[in-house]
């Protein structure tokens, strides 16, 4: 049927749109409500029935990724069947295509910000996009090779902060509205002013930080994120002083390698970790394995007060209600209990597996950790 048919006799522009889109999503894409309208939109601003705009109004609005071109061609020559049904290979406006990354030294030029301004209009597009943006949001499961280096170099960068508790020392206070009063500093000081009380001193609770307790999953599950996982363990030992952050592996066993991660090479650092653990990319017994982590360190006072953070996605060979009770043992004396889920960022995503199932109720925050920015948000709730 050919465009001007459907755009200007008997069947309304909106039907045209409707009936194009359930052709397009008879091809397999998934197009929301939202694209849909928003080709309406496209066609309504164009004002124009011509074969070439139609096809890039539809290219624009209802394709979202470059694997979605060859289907959606096929359903624009299926639905304009009797027209000239070859979709149009070029754009009728060049488009000029500006890739802001790290290494692009005019990226924030205001210079060449005001010289693409200044040009003529309808000539040039400025289209600009952000690689290490969408490398941020994008599942490290998915990630090649060389994606992969640059999210490890992006969470190198990471810096984990300490959520901070009181302390029982006592500071002395930088307003005399706030604390107690500090009755031993104000006589020294009224000694300067011949006895009389000039200023009053007073002295409150200091503040230190939290200990930080990771217990990292590295089973065979989570291969596709138990290295990532441990980069961000190492940004944290790296950012914080000796002592504040406990790491551990836990698989069929359960490892310290806090001291492994103790230098400032990401590499090195994941070497000596890799070469410490027997049973990375093994079995997991998550409840065994806490109950070990629990007698020998957390109960006996490593975790006391510390904001625990689990790095697992709950696939468990073990007992679920040996789980579930060492993890009710270990929040009694943590300070926060944060469970961080790969997994839980997948559509139609449920605790079914039964360690996770075993252990939501337990947790204080149960989180996703799939790609950059879910563990640079982690990063933030720790701090909190």
């Amino acid at each position: 049927m050919a465009p001007d048919d459907r755009g200007s006799g008997g069947t309304r522009p909106e039907r045209m749109v409707v009936d194009f889109v359930d052709r397009v999503r008879s091809e397999g894409l998934g197009v929301p409500p939202g694209s849909a309208v928003e080709y309406g939109r496209a066609l309504g601003a164009l004002r124009s029935t011509r074969l070439s705009s139609l096809y890039w109004a539809g290219r624009a609005t209802l394709v979202r990724r470059p694997d979605d071109i060859p289907p959606y061609d096929r359903a624009f020559a299926a639905f304009f069947a009797g027209a000239d049904a070859a979709p149009p290979r070029r754009l009728s406006v060049p488009v000029q295509l500006h890739v802001d990354t790290p290494d692009d030294p005019g990226a924030d030029d205001p210079q060449r910000d005001r010289d693409e301004d200044e040009s003529p209009a309808g000539e040039v597009r400025a289209l600009r996009w952000s690689a290490t943006e969408l490398l941020r949001h994008k599942d490290l499961s998915e990630c090649t090779a060389d994606e992969l280096d640059e999210a490890h170099r992006l969470m190198a960068d990471l810096r984990v902060h300490a959520a901070l508790r009181r302390s029982r020392r006592w500071k002395k206070s930088t307003s005399r509205h706030r604390g107690h009063p500090d009755l031993r500093r104000t006589v020294a000081r009224s000694l300067r002013t011949g006895g009389e009380v000039v200023r009053p001193a007073a002295s409150e609770r200091g503040e230190r930080p939290r200990r930080l307790v990771l217990v990292l999953d590295v089973s065979g599950s989570m291969e596709p994120y138990a290295r990532a996982l441990a980069r961000f363990a190492h940004a944290a030992v790296a950012a914080r002083k000796r002592g504040q952050v406990e790491v551990f592996a836990l698989g069929t066993r359960v490892t310290r390698i806090s001291h492994e991660l103790a230098t400032h090479d990401p590499d090195a650092a994941l070497r000596r970790a890799a070469d410490a653990v027997a049973d990375w990319a093994g079995g997991t017994r998550l409840g065994e394995g806490l109950r070990a982590f629990n007698d020998r360190w957390g109960v006996r006072g490593l975790a006391r007060g510390a904001v625990v953070v689990i790095l697992s996605d709950g696939w468990d060979r073990g007992d679920p209600t040996l789980l579930g009770s060492e993890l009710a043992r270990l929040r009694r004396v943590a300070y926060r209990l944060v469970w961080v889920n790969p997994l839980k960022a997948s559509p139609g995503f449920a605790p079914l597996a039964q360690g996770m199932a075993a252990a939501l109720p337990h947790v204080d925050e149960f989180v996703e950790g799939h790609s950059v920015a879910s563990l640079e948000a982690l990063a933030e709730l720790v701090a909190r």
